[in-house]
């Protein structure tokens, strides 16, 4: 029930403009100012800014304020700017209702001002209505385990796990694969700085394995999730290595089957026993279960070995998780630009492993012939066009852009330039987005090179064909460059390389067990770009570098870090507090119909108990606040009304439907 002696502060606030350009707010004000309870209304240019919040906190201590009600821009931006105003001046956080003025009124009725004007009025009055019915709530304080699973071995889940140790916290390293370091493992240096990338990326790994606080699990998958924020149980499933380390350098020299050394982008074989480069950790070679046939291999003149795998399952409390999954490179279709049909067309990755093996001095060759010219394809398998490039499988197109191709490309070209000094390049681009600090000067290195550029547009990609038999180059690549107002340009080459974009990788069961969600891009999702940038709309589970969204290194380290920050704020304390906008039920009310439960589609969120009243058996629904996000599917299904969400109670519901439906003469002499 309503207190007796309420005041209500209500504030209009201008935006910078934002509302007030085509919000009457002084009118807004005054019409507001002459409603029950109300005993201020005032406007402001800018209410989240300090004088702004000051004004908030004054009139609580000096006038009584004790509930208030800003029209302001979305909840979602400043709601717990002002909550947390509100908690200064003494009042419970949650006596405060935001209404959005301006998402919902002034930036979508721009052109009738009048009407904006009326619709504010009705807003802000359904807004004190909802007021004089908001009670005092707390946070929902849960117990939180001092402990991470980060998932994922590669840059970004290597440092957020060592970032998560340094705060104190234990944390489980999760790796698919049966080595550490992602795709980072694959390249030779990393821009803009020119480091050796398998240096910088080993310093890290040793930091993280000798870390007391982190254990690490290699060849593991993540088999189930449970629970929640603070107290997650996750099930582990680890393959043993195969190999132990008496047997393991001569189990590997016996084993005669190969395949496909993805490693090196396809471009030879490996053994189905095998580690995949020098200097790799863990050092200890491991079998590909999924590749093995199973056949047994004879080494050392003995009986012949079969390999089996004999999986180990562990399961851990842990109170966050860090998503960490990485990314794959866009696999171009057969026949996409020539790929897969001629020989002299790659892909970036794998021309880069390819230079990793061309001693320094040698030639550039492939294919067996000598490269002398070489064209570079930008956006391949990025920035697609919907009804001119083919679908991925899900029926979409890749339509973002992959942000770090560009770079990549110049500073591949840069790399061939300084190595191959007589090398002819053509770099064929939509658009040259070399955004980061320092990438810029790639693009002009690039130039002073003498690379070629050549503009193509999205709908009008280059054509690659086999050149005429007994032609000087193996391969024709034809383009109309908008650089010269649409030229058709016949580039014959020796080796054709395209830079290939970066694809959400297929953690499908994973995304089920953690309930996160996917973007449009198909990459997972952060709740907000900008004010919840690494956290999922799960409490507790948070990502790290490309599993979000496509990343350089760097930024995949500085989202790492932050998701470390977010994990470490969590659980630093012991105990989680989280919002009590969650499901509350009247016992009174309750007749354990079930329809509750039925409609719930949140696991573990409400269930019927079986209790003793009066000497009698009696079901009642009870909630656990932990897994309950306050949808309301509970609240539209219970017949006895039963069940309301704190905060955004059925009764709340009806003041503001009948304040926003009276005439707005009502309102003024009411």
């Amino acid at each position: 029930m309503p207190e007796k002696d309420l005041k209500i502060g209500v504030y209009t606030c201008y935006c910078g403009g934002n509302i007030s350009h085509t919000i009457k707010c002084e009118h807004v004000a005054k019409l507001m100012e002459v409603q029950p309870d109300v005993v201020v209304s005032r406007t402001n240019m800018s209410l989240c800014s300090d004088a702004g919040q000051s004004q908030i906190e004054q009139d609580i201590k000096e006038l009584g304020v004790n509930r208030v009600v800003i029209g302001a821009c979305a909840p979602s931006l400043h709601e717990q700017t002002f909550r947390n105003a509100v908690m200064r001046a003494g009042l419970n956080p949650y006596l405060y209702h935001h209404v959005g003025l301006r998402e919902q009124d002034s930036w979508v009725h721009a052109c009738d001002c009048d009407g904006a004007t009326c619709k504010a009025v009705r807003l802000m009055a359904a807004g004190v209505a909802k007021a004089r019915l908001l009670q005092p709530l707390e946070p929902i304080r849960l117990g939180a385990e001092k402990h991470a699973l980060v998932i994922g071995g590669g840059v970004a889940g290597l440092r957020a796990a060592l970032d998560i140790a340094r705060q104190g916290l234990l944390v489980a390293l999760v790796e698919k694969s049966p080595f550490l370091g992602g795709r980072m493992a694959q390249l030779e240096s990393v821009f803009p700085t020119g480091e050796n990338a398998r240096e910088l990326l080993s310093t890290l790994i040793d930091d993280v394995v000798h870390h007391p606080n982190v254990t690490l699990l290699t060849q593991a998958e993540i088999t189930g999730v449970s629970g929640y924020v603070g107290n997650f149980n996750v099930q582990i499933r680890q393959h043993s290595r195969g190999v132990d380390e008496e047997n393991a350098e001569t189990l590997m020299a016996s084993c005669k089957q190969e395949v496909p050394d993805e490693f090196n982008y396809g471009l030879g074989q490996r053994k189905v026993i095998y580690r995949p480069y020098e200097g790799c950790y863990p050092s200890l070679p491991a079998v590909d279960w999924e590749h093995y046939d199973g056949k047994p291999i004879s080494f050392n003149g003995g009986k012949p070995v079969v390999l089996k795998d004999s999986p180990k399952k562990l399961a851990f409390t842990v109170g966050a998780i860090v998503v960490a999954t990485g990314f794959d490179p866009y696999q171009p279709r057969q026949g996409e630009y020539g790929y897969g049909d001629l020989k002299e067309v790659i892909t970036l990755g794998q021309l880069i492993r390819h230079l990793a093996s061309i001693r320094e001095g040698e030639a550039l060759r492939w294919n067996g012939r000598p490269v002398r010219d070489v064209a570079l394809i930008h956006c391949v398998g990025s920035r697609e066009i919907e009804g001119v490039h083919e679908p991925q499988a899900d029926g979409q197109v890749n339509n973002y852009c992959s942000r770090v191709c560009c770079t990549a490309s110049m500073h591949l070209t840069v790399e061939l330039h300084e190595r191959f000094p007589h090398l002819n390049m053509y770099d064929l681009y939509q658009d040259i987005r070399t955004y980061g600090r320092g990438h810029e000067d790639f693009y002009q290195h690039s130039m002073d090179a003498g690379v070629r550029f050549v503009r193509y547009r999205g709908d009008a990609g280059p054509e690659v064909t086999a050149a005429p038999q007994g032609d000087s180059h193996p391969v024709l690549v034809r383009v109309n460059d908008t650089l010269t107002c649409g030229e058709e340009l016949e580039i014959p080459v020796d080796l054709v390389v395209l830079a290939v974009g970066m694809m959400p990788r297929g953690i499908d069961d994973l995304v089920k067990m953690l309930k996160v969600s996917r973007g449009n891009d198909r990459f997972l999702l952060e709740v907000h770009p900008k004010l919840r940038p690494v956290e999922t709309a799960v409490n507790g589970v948070v990502l790290a570098g490309t599993a979000q969204g496509p990343m350089n290194i760097q930024e995949s380290l500085s989202a790492a870090s932050a998701a470390a920050a977010k994990v470490v704020s969590l659980l630093g304390q012991g105990q989680v507090e989280l919002q009590p906008f969650v499901a509350a039920v009247d016992a009174e009310k309750c007749d354990g119909s079930g329809a509750c439960v039925e409609a719930c589609v949140y696991e573990g969120a409400i269930a019927l108990e079986t209790f003793e009243e009066k000497g009698k058996q009696v079901r009642r629904a009870v909630v656990t606040p932990a897994n309950c996000t306050g949808c309301g599917a509970c609240v539209s299904a219970c017949p006895n009304r039963a069940i309301d969400v704190q905060g955004w109670t059925l009764s709340q519901y009806e003041a503001m439907v009948d304040a926003i439906t009276m005439d707005i003469v009502d309102l003024v002499e009411a």
